[in-house]
């Protein structure tokens, strides 16, 4: 299949040409021709499957079909992000494609000055992409208007819920239509992003292109026992052996990241860390670095990796496993991507056994275990079977035999005897149907 089978108007084929791609990937093929229907969507798509422009180019086409002019502060189509990483990634993916269309489009996000973000949007924007936070603050500035929005896409959703912006989430869907298309991309169909798919979608379409909680097929995983003290001496020896040219490295702090990063250098290995500490400056700067071969590693904690796009990247190691076992697949997915092979080694000690097994009971696989030579650890890692829990089978209840008492006044038609109390004293009453999403932001 083609990019031209599925719809798209000439000036997008063009962009897409321009990019060098062909082929639309399985995620691109199942929902463009969804979108360009105005339905609305509700994806599971991992990391470098192609999920941006799969819901970027369905939009645009829907835009340029019915142009008009956008006032001062308006916006036509709104893309939430939970990182400034990942808006100006999807930001520059939206200009690519929309290069031969007359689409203005504009990227905020926190870390930055506010002052120039509210000039661009007095031109208003046919597409805007922003992180949480900063939208509320330049809604707050009377800087930018929702009424008027008719495409809502929440990207990585899952990230989204896990860093806290739920109710930040909240209050921007209380500034938008009821009568809108809104696209959720989730890299899993977990409960709470159901439950917030519930409340912002309408009979949405349900895709997916990778079994739930899967790792990327491509990536060879490996996990290596060390001694906790023994970690970044490992991981020096480590890169060294496979002389890293491009590597990102995962630790849990932002104190530890930046600990690594001068033991690295004191090793002779170029690096940089990027986390929230970080002014965006320095984050685009050490990203910019290890993408032109300037450093050979990039250290990150979890949320500052988020929509970090570096193709074939080779290899990803985890220094610390990641409390939450999802973290571990967005992780490693940050190579492999496009269906590129990729290697994730995870260094492991004995006090992260209880990670590892709920790690490997999330990918419902065991990693490879191997030995890095002169770090072999004081005491091995334990194996665990990988449970896959079966579907049960719910078996219906026995009827209660009654009590004796009982059994005779019912014999003899006399009626139950009341208790002592009332019912409404003797037992609580029912739990309210309405849950936690009742009020964000439904749609009927």
């Amino acid at each position: 299949m083609s990019f031209s089978q599925l719809g798209l108007c000439a000036p997008i084929l063009s962009a897409i040409a321009k990019q060098g791609y062909t082929t639309p990937s399985p995620i691109q093929q199942q929902v463009i021709p969804v979108i360009l229907n105005g339905q609305d969507v509700l994806a599971s798509a991992q990391t470098g499957t192609g999920k941006t422009a799969g819901f970027s180019l369905p939009m645009l086409h829907r835009l340029s079909e019915s142009p008009r002019n956008v006032r001062g502060g308006r916006v036509r189509a709104l893309i939430l992000t939970p990182t400034r990483e990942l808006a100006a990634q999807v930001g520059q993916n939206v200009r690519d494609y929309s290069a031969d269309l007359r689409i203005r489009s504009t990227v905020v996000f926190g870390g930055v000055g506010i002052n120039p973000q509210m000039m661009a949007l007095r031109k208003g924007a046919d597409v805007l992409i922003a992180t949480p936070g900063r939208l509320l603050d330049l809604y707050q500035q009377n800087a930018v208007t929702l009424k008027e929005l008719e495409i809502l896409v929440l990207d990585e959703a899952d990230t989204m819920l896990d860093m806290g912006f739920i109710h930040d989430i909240k209050r921007i869907l209380k500034l938008i239509p009821a009568k809108r298309q809104t696209l959720l991309f989730s890299a899993t169909f977990a409960p709470d992003v159901m439950a917030l798919a519930e409340s912002v979608t309408n009979n949405p379409v349900k895709l997916s292109v990778t079994p739930q909680n899967s790792t990327v097929e491509v990536i060879e995983q490996k996990l290596v026992a060390v001694d906790k003290q023994q970690k970044i001496p490992a991981l020096i020896a480590l890169l060294k052996q496979n002389d890293a040219k491009q590597t990102l490295v995962f630790a849990r702090t932002k104190h530890g990241a930046d600990k690594v990063v001068r033991k690295l250098s004191g090793a002779g290995i170029r690096s940089a860390a990027i986390h929230g500490n970080k002014s965006q400056g320095a984050r685009t700067k050490a990203l910019s670095a290890l993408k032109d071969g300037t450093i050979q590693v990039l250290v990150a904690t979890d949320i500052a990796a988020r929509g970090i796009d570096i193709d074939r990247l080779p290899a990803v190691i985890n220094l610390d496993l990641p409390n939450v076992p999802a973290n571990y697949v967005h992780r490693i997915g940050r190579t492999g991507r496009a269906g590129e092979g990729g290697r994730a080694w995870s260094l492991v000690c004995a006090d992260e056994v209880a990670e590892l097994r709920d790690i490997e009971s999330f990918i419902k696989q065991n990693i490879p275990r191997e030995s890095l030579e002169g770090f072999e650890p004081s005491e091995p890692l334990p194996t665990h079977p990988v449970k896959i829990k079966a579907a049960t089978v719910k078996k219906p209840k026995k009827p209660k035999k009654p009590r004796e008492g009982q059994a005779a006044r019912r014999r003899s038609g006399a009626p139950k005897r009341s208790g002592n109390k009332p019912r409404s004293e003797g037992k609580a009453p029912p739990p309210s149907s309405k849950g936690a999403w009742a009020n964000a932001g439904s749609r009927a």
